[in-house]
């Protein structure tokens, strides 16, 4: 009998482990979870606002048959407005160094004012300019186009370094009958505000 009772007690064991469950799976809470903030990798900042700097460089002249060659320096500043993919800004600047001669002709310093326009890359920004440059020599002054290309790259979004080249041109300079064309290319830091 005890045979009977104890196999009737393990049947009973078994019936009810396995039925213990439901034949459906228990329902699973939903886990609710925080939305993780994205924050866009920096591009460079924005280009817009107000800046001065230095510029070193050379500037190259030729007048008729004469041609010289001589480092420059100088300050320039301007203001830029980003657009987005655009730049579009002005800029004043003026370089001086040692005196250029051109047969009669002493170049002493050049001043311009020039508009600009470029492509935000994001921290590098490349430009094109035209506008007027002054030419101040021994014989007098006069004004002319200048034009060029040029690129700047923010180190940090307060200082940015680059490169520019401009042409200048000097139809009969001072009433002299004399044609004066210079290329001036210059390396550059400018502070932003």
């Amino acid at each position: 009998m005890t045979r009977i009772l104890l196999s009737t007690a393990l049947i009973a064991s078994a019936a009810t482990a396995g039925f213990a469950g439901s034949p459906e799976p228990a329902p699973v809470e939903p886990m609710v979870s925080q939305p993780i903030a994205v924050t866009p990798a920096p591009t460079g900042g924005d280009w817009t606002g107000p800046y001065v700097g230095l510029s070193f460089g050379n500037l190259s002249a030729d007048a008729d048959d004469f041609d010289d060659s001589e480092t420059i320096y100088g300050l320039h500043g301007g203001y830029d407005y980003d657009f987005g993919q655009f730049v579009i800004g002005g800029e004043l600047d003026y370089q001086t160094g040692e005196d250029i001669e051109l047969g009669g002709i002493e170049v002493d310093d050049v001043f311009r004012a020039k508009l600009r326009g470029g492509y935000d890359l994001g921290r590098a920004l490349v430009y094109g300019t035209v506008g007027a440059a002054q030419l101040n020599a021994n014989v007098g002054d006069d004004t002319g186009l200048v034009g060029g290309l040029g690129v700047e790259y923010k180190v940090t979004e307060q200082f940015t370094v680059g490169g520019e080249y401009l042409a200048h041109r000097f139809e009969d300079f001072d009433d002299s009958g004399i044609d004066v064309d210079a290329d001036t290319i210059s390396i550059r830091g400018s502070f932003r505000f």
